[in-house]
């Protein structure tokens, strides 16, 4: 597997996960405290294009890795709740490293 994979799913799921961030504080401040509703659609529609790539490209990794369904649906949900993405991009890393080395050494080889 190319490293290019990995990487791009990584930088997706930091991505993703910020945004989410932002857009969690946005809903606050609408909700909360009445304010910043125009901030909140633009961050929301941002998060909404950005979350499709994310999931494109999860999926993408997911296939090359050849991941069972239940793991491949709980990488591309970890996309909506908050603060998984980054738990879940640890883990997807320290499982796909190996298998970019050996994709590497195969390569070489």
């Amino acid at each position: 597997m190319k490293r290019s994979v990995l990487t791009r799913y990584r930088v997706m799921a930091y991505v993703t996960a910020v945004m989410l961030l932002i857009l969690c504080s946005c809903m606050v401040a609408k909700y909360g405290f009445d304010t910043g509703a125009d901030l909140t659609f633009a961050v929301s529609q941002a998060h909404g294009v950005l979350f499709m790539i994310y999931l494109v490209f999860a999926f993408d990794l997911g296939s090359k890795a050849k991941w069972p369904f239940g793991k491949l649906l709980w990488v591309l949900l970890s996309g909506t709740i908050p603060l998984a993405a980054f738990f879940v991009e640890r883990k997807v890393r320290a499982e796909v490293e190996p298998l970019v080395a050996d994709g590497l050494a195969t390569a070489k080889a």
